[in-house]
C-alpha cells in the first residue's frame, strides 16, 4: 500500500527554518510508525548489521574490535531493514523536504546512531556538511528523528542559530584522535557557537 502523507509545514515554520537554519517539530509521524521503526532499529543494532561491509562502526570511539562502542552508527540502515522505506516517516519527510528545497528532492535513511544510556558519548558540536566533499555544494537538509522522547536531560538536539549561513568551518576528529571517525568543530572555531538553542 502507498501511504498518504499526514504532514505539512506551516508557512511560519518554513520562514523560521529559512531564517534560523533549524526547526523543531513535535511529531513527523505517528507513535505506531515510530514503534515499527524502533523494532527495525533495535534489530539491526542487535545484529551489528553492516559491520562486515564497514557500514557499522563507532562514530565516537576508536572502533576497536572487542571494545564497547560509545556511539555506534549504521550507514544506510534501510539496506539492512528495507521495511523502513515503507514507513510513514519517509513519506512525511519527503513532503517536508520538498516544501523547503523544491520538488526535485528525495529523502533516504542516511544513517542510524545508537546513543547508549549513561555510557554513550556526547555528539560534539559539528556541521553535517563537514562530512561531505569540500569541493561540492549540497542542496540538502538533515532530518534527525529520535525514536524515544528527547529531553534536555537525556541529550536532545541543539543548534547554533543562523549557522546555515556559515561556510564549512574547520573540523577535526573527536578529541583530535585520528582513530575516531566522528568530527567536532576545531577548538578555535568554538567561539562561533553563540546562544545555542536546545530543541526537546
Amino acid at each position: 500500500t502507498i501511504l498518504e502523507s499526514t504532514f505539512k509545514l506551516a508557512s511560519e515554520q518554513i520562514e523560521l527554518f529559512e531564517t534560523e537554519g533549524y526547526l523543531a517539530i513535535d511529531a513527523l509521524t505517528t507513535p505506531e510508525d515510530v514503534a515499527l521503526l524502533r523494532e527495525s532499529y533495535d534489530r539491526i543494532f542487535r545484529e551489528r548489521a553492516g559491520r562486515e561491509e564497514g557500514n557499522q562502526f563507532d562514530l565516537g570511539g576508536t572502533d576497536e574490535e572487542g571494545t564497547e562502542a560509545v556511539l555506534p552508527q549504521i550507514m544506510d540502515p534501510a539496506r539492512y531493514a528495507p521495511e523502513m522505506n515503507d514507513s510513514l516517516l519517509l513519506v512525511n519527510a519527503n513532503v517536508l523536504a520538498r516544501q523547503i528545497l523544491g520538488d526535485d528532492v528525495q529523502c533516504s535513511f542516511y544513517h542510524a546512531i545508537f546513543k547508549p544510556a549513561r555510557t554513550g558519548a556526547t555528539a560534539p558540536w559539528h556541521q553535517d556538511a563537514a562530512y561531505g566533499a569540500s569541493t561540492h555544494f549540497y542542496n540538502a537538509i538533515s532530518i534527525w528523528v529520535p525514536l524515544q522522547e528527547a529531553t534536555i536531560e537525556n541529550g536532545c538536539m541543539q543548534f547554533a542559530p543562523c549557522s546555515h549561513q556559515w561556510d564549512v568551518l574547520t573540523h577535526q576528529s573527536i578529541n583530535n584522535n585520528p582513530h575516531i571517525h566522528g568530527l567536532e568543530l576545531h577548538p578555535r572555531e568554538m567561539d562561533m557557537v553563540k546562544d545555542p538553542v536546545a530543541c526537546p
